[in-house]
């Protein structure tokens, strides 16, 4: 097999990706001559045979990939930080990966899991859903023109014709390979032997900037906002993501549409959720996720969301976060916490810190949710050592969890514990101030015992999914 040769930790983690979505990676000497840049790869044109039995790793050997952080720490453009919450193990999962295909490449996600299994989702598909994005992106190398240079602009060239094709070109490539890792996720996901997803799941907020242009993929209530500089020079919060929630017009229909059920229980009138058409069951939180099968045929879907945008001088960062932190903050409020953070490096744990405080202010007999929160800079600069260090966060600090080391979970990942509000979780007399958000926006235990009760609305804890039926534990779709 004749192979373009990059990294080689890319190509030992990526082949076997290519392979299982059906693509070729031989290329001749005319295509690695006329394409060597193709969709942002920077590849030699040095060649080595080998085979795809060589590079069959598996994820569990993912964490030794360079630039690839998924613990509380920095990166040398980010910063990210999560926190178990009171309702049991954090079922938060989070990760930025630099030089994800190009050096100008960064992917960063989110992902909140819910149900008995849902750390275990959570994890799984922030390990498997870059990998499976990557080998969508690399199979067009040689198979399309369109060429992903991290700084397309339309001031680039003179043809505003030509660059316009280009533009939609690049949107309906990226778009395609988003959907087509997502469908791949959860289709995984389906399949998997060890791992029962019927009643659980995982939200998904994701994204890949390459210079000047940043791609975007979500399901579920996890959120991405923009901290930008308005004409004033003042600092402004844009929300780049729409929370998918089942009382959006265009996702109540369709959920309505294949016979599923969406209501609000009078505990917590404020939060609809998605029942069987049989049984009031299980009570799921948002209208799109990975996983949740039990849900699959009566509207939930796992079909992302996808936007493509320019970003400018005056972007300066993006800020991705589980639906603990929108809980209780609002974009405006992350957006200044996130500026006067004392280190860039300390972003990340000072919205969860904040975030901590306002659910105990705010819902004193509320279970905090589990947090965590992505702060990527778009200046690609962080603090130095000395300047964190003198905010008391060393580097062995950042790097740690919160509670203590990292553990290993039953799937042999390590386990986190991890953080503008979405109003999922408030008193009855608020519920009436706040409207909801319009659908076009701009631009710790390891395992859990098959026997515990996944009951919601202790307390006035809002968890994504409230009941499990037993019968589900036990069968497989």
């Amino acid at each position: 097999m004749v192979l373009y040769k990059q990294k080689q930790p890319f190509l030992h983690y990526v082949l076997p990706e290519i392979k299982k979505s059906g693509y070729s990676v031989a290329a001749t000497a005319t295509e690695r001559q006329s394409h060597p840049h193709a969709w942002g790869f920077n590849l030699a044109v040095e060649r080595e045979e080998e085979t795809f039995s060589d590079h069959a790793y598996t994820l569990q050997n993912l964490h030794t990939l360079p630039n690839r952080i998924f613990t509380n720490g920095k990166s040398q453009t980010s910063c990210i930080f999560t926190q178990q919450g009171r309702k049991g193990i954090n079922q938060d999962a989070m990760l930025v990966w630099e030089d994800f295909m190009s050096d100008d490449a960064i992917f960063c996600g989110v992902f909140d899991g819910h149900g008995p299994h849902g750390h275990l989702v959570a994890r799984k598909v922030r390990d498997a859903l870059p990998m499976k994005l990557l080998s969508f992106l690399y199979s067009y190398q040689g198979s399309s023109k369109t060429c992903f240079k991290g700084n397309l602009k339309k001031s680039d060239c003179g043809d505003t014709e030509k660059d316009g094709l280009d533009e939609e070109k690049l949107n309906l490539s990226w778009r395609d390979a988003f959907l087509k890792s997502y469908k791949a996720m959860d289709k995984e996901l389906r399949s998997h032997p060890n791992l029962d997803c019927f009643c659980s799941g995982s939200t998904a907020v994701t994204l890949v900037k390459q210079g000047s242009n940043l791609f975007m993929g979500y399901i579920g209530d996890s959120r991405a906002i923009l901290g930008s500089r308005d004409s004033s020079d003042s600092m402004v919060a844009i929300q780049l993501t729409v929370d998918l929630k089942p009382d959006l017009p265009r996702e109540a229909e369709r959920i309505k549409r294949c016979k599923g059920r969406v209501f609000a229980l009078h505990d917590e009138p404020e939060v609809s959720r998605v029942w069987l058409p049989f049984d009031d069951a299980p009570g799921l939180a948002m209208a799109r996720a990975f996983g949740d099968f039990c849900l699959k045929e009566y509207g939930v879907i796992s079909i992302p969301e996808f936007s493509h945008r320019i970003l400018t001088d005056r972007d300066q960062f993006i800020v991705l976060a589980s639906d603990g932190v929108w809980d209780v903050l609002s974009n405006e409020e992350v957006v200044e916490i996130v500026s006067s953070a004392p280190t860039r490096a300390s972003a990340a744990r000072t919205v969860v810190d904040s975030a901590a405080r306002e659910w105990k202010l705010k819902y004193p007999t509320s279970k905090m949710d589990d947090c965590a929160v992505v702060c990527l800079f778009l200046d690609g600069k962080m603090d130095s050592e000395s300047d964190y260090e003198e905010q008391g966060f060393s580097s062995a600090t950042l790097q740690s969890n919160h509670s203590g080391n990292a553990v290993e979970s039953d799937d042999g990942q390590k386990s986190e514990p991890s953080l503008q509000r979405n109003f999922t979780v408030r008193s009855s007399d608020e519920s009436d101030a706040h409207g909801r958000l319009p659908v076009e926006i701009e631009g710790n235990e390891e395992t859990v015992a098959a026997e515990e009760n996944w009951l919601g609305l202790e307390g006035v804890t809002r968890v994504n999914s409230l009941v499990q039926l037993p019968r589900f534990s036990e069968e497989r779709p």
